[in-house]
């Protein structure tokens, strides 16, 4: 009687655990799965299927520097600001394009 006793209160502590570790899953967020080509995806609690893209910081930070250093190095006159400025400004916008462009599907 023990024993059954024992497996009943076992059982009765073991099914609410099993219960909330699923809830905390879900919780999380939406699980991503990643294309061939390594975009990262996940469907919408509306059925339709979200992609995360990149909104192109990384490439405006390093299109900016790089923009910099090499207007700095074009204007060999004066006191090199105007080619810093121009150069930072060109390179920041061409790498953020780059970098929110990089060939991936359009997604919504």
């Amino acid at each position: 009687m023990r024993k059954a006793i024992a497996a009943a209160a076992l059982a009765a502590l073991t099914i609410p655990a099993t219960f909330a570790v699923t809830e905390v899953a879900e919780a999380r967020g939406p699980r991503y799965h990643r294309t061939d080509n390594g975009i990262r995806y996940w469907r919408g609690n509306d059925g339709r299927y979200r992609c995360k893209k990149s909104n192109g910081t990384t490439g405006l930070l390093i299109g900016g520097v790089a923009g910099a250093l090499a207007g700095r190095a074009i204007d060999t006159r004066g006191d090199r600001a105007t080619g810093t400025i121009l150069g930072a400004a060109g390179g920041a916008l061409l790498g953020r394009e780059i970098d929110r462009n990089n060939s991936r599907p359009r997604c919504r």
